[in-house]
């Protein structure tokens, strides 16, 4: 298959993701950090009374499980699904909706199911940025064959840390439709504007590998410095002429890693997908491999998924799904943030980022700090009121998460870790 063949069959792909206006919905998915409530301790995979227990309890509530090899992977049920990170983090993604109502009926349901079994351990689903307490060399990989080769090839080829990425971070990450090309290039501009202060308004690493972290934003500076070629801004973000077939000529130009053939994951390393993908191997499974194998702050696959905030408790957690659906889907904040960022570059992004990692929301883009700009967009939107309320008062505060956690933190760790748990949210409702 030629280039210009492989290019029309990656943008054909993202094409296909068109939607309607009037059945846009909105994705949520978010990784958890299974915590020994008393310690504070992450729970490994195969431990006694680990991440593998539990997944194999859920499983007998009626889930469809996956394995690879005798080892029990992820569960899939009617309105959700379950997955875990390399280090065993407990990530939840919930089938996308069309209203923040709906999901967060949903999110009451699913996690009403699942923390029982973590409550009977003495364990949290924690909502934290990074590991509370835990030291990534302290956590081994789970059993998983990609995640082998994806830590050779970072080992290899990766920046300064991949592996905190790997291991450490906790993220949610909200996924938003586009109704054509035209849409699509307007709202992945956007999204990579507002790249920076996504990480800074839902920052929420207080403790890096044991220690209080000085700086802000540290998914941002870990995500910056995993591997330049598939993370971070792409430096053609805000470019004119934006596409899918630009996109996609990205894509083919990454490095693969590893491929799934034959029933199997096979190593590649630094082979890029275009000498990957010939006729054979040019197939849906394939292509959305190599869309799902590239961490940008802004990924692309039939959706644009928007993946710059920390893990963060309730309310913040659907403040933050409630905010980044209306800055898309209301058409005055998406213009106002348009034109906002209209005259945005990728140096300016970078600089931008740069200058949060030491002032967080005190950040001055223009004549106004990130909370200033953040807090008009929140008193532009008229709908999901009750959700965007909270994240409001915060910004009024020129707080974030990450502050509300410190505080607590300092006057009793263990309280601070199940404030910010989903267990606590589930026993009040």
């Amino acid at each position: 298959m030629n280039y210009d063949k492989k290019i029309e069959a990656i943008a054909g792909y993202i094409e296909s993701g068109e939607k309607s206006v009037d059945d846009f919905k909105v994705g949520f998915e978010v990784e958890h950090f299974v915590i020994n409530a008393d310690t504070m301790e992450t729970l490994t995979y195969g431990e006694e009374g680990g991440v593998r227990d539990s997944l194999e309890e859920i499983e007998k509530m009626g889930y469809e499980a996956s394995y690879e090899d005798d080892n029990i992977m992820g569960l899939t049920a009617d309105n959700f699904a379950i997955s875990i990170e390399p280090a065993a983090q407990f990530e939840v993604a919930l089938d996308a909706k069309k209203t923040i109502d709906q999901l967060h009926t949903a999110y009451i349901e699913v996690m009403g199911k699942l923390i029982p079994v973590f409550d009977k351990k003495n364990q949290l689903l924690a909502q934290v940025g990074y590991q509370p307490k835990t030291k990534i060399e302290q956590l081994p990989f789970i059993p998983k064959e990609r995640y082998k080769y994806m830590s050779q090839y970072f080992k290899d080829f990766g920046g300064s840390s991949p592996y905190n990425m790997m291991k450490g971070s906790g993220s949610l990450q909200v996924a938003i439709d586009y109704k054509d090309e035209e849409d699509f290039k307007k709202k992945f501009f956007v999204a990579n504007a507002v790249s920076t202060f996504l990480y800074s308004i839902f920052d929420n690493a207080y403790i890096f590998e044991g220690e209080v972290y000085p700086k802000h934003n540290l998914r941002q500076t870990i995500w910056d410095n995993c591997d330049k070629k598939r993370s971070g801004i792409y430096d053609f973000a805000f470019d004119s002429d934006l596409s899918y077939k630009k996109y996609a000529e990205k894509i083919l130009a990454t490095d693969s890693i590893f491929i799934h053939k034959d029933g199997k994951d096979i190593y590649t390393a630094n082979t890029p997908f275009e000498e990957i993908f010939d006729d054979e191997e040019m197939n849906l499974d394939t292509i959305n491999h190599a869309l799902s194998i590239v961490f940008p702050d802004v990924r692309v696959k039939k959706y644009i998924e928007v993946r710059m905030p920390d893990n963060v408790p309730y309310p913040y957690n659907f403040a933050a799904v409630a905010l980044i659906k209306n800055m898309f889907y209301d058409k005055e904040v998406l213009d106002f943030l348009y034109d906002l960022f209209a005259d945005m570059t990728y140096e300016k992004s970078q600089k931008l980022k740069d200058k949060a990692v030491m002032q967080g929301v005190d950040t001055v883009y223009k004549d106004k700090k990130i909370s200033e700009w953040m807090l008009l967009v929140t008193e532009m939107i008229k709908e999901d009121r009750e959700y965007i309320d909270p994240l409001e008062e915060l910004l009024k505060k020129d707080q974030t998460p990450r502050d509300i956690y410190e505080a607590l933190y300092k006057e009793n760790p263990k309280d601070a870790i199940y404030q910010y748990s989903v267990n606590k949210f589930v026993k009040e409702n």
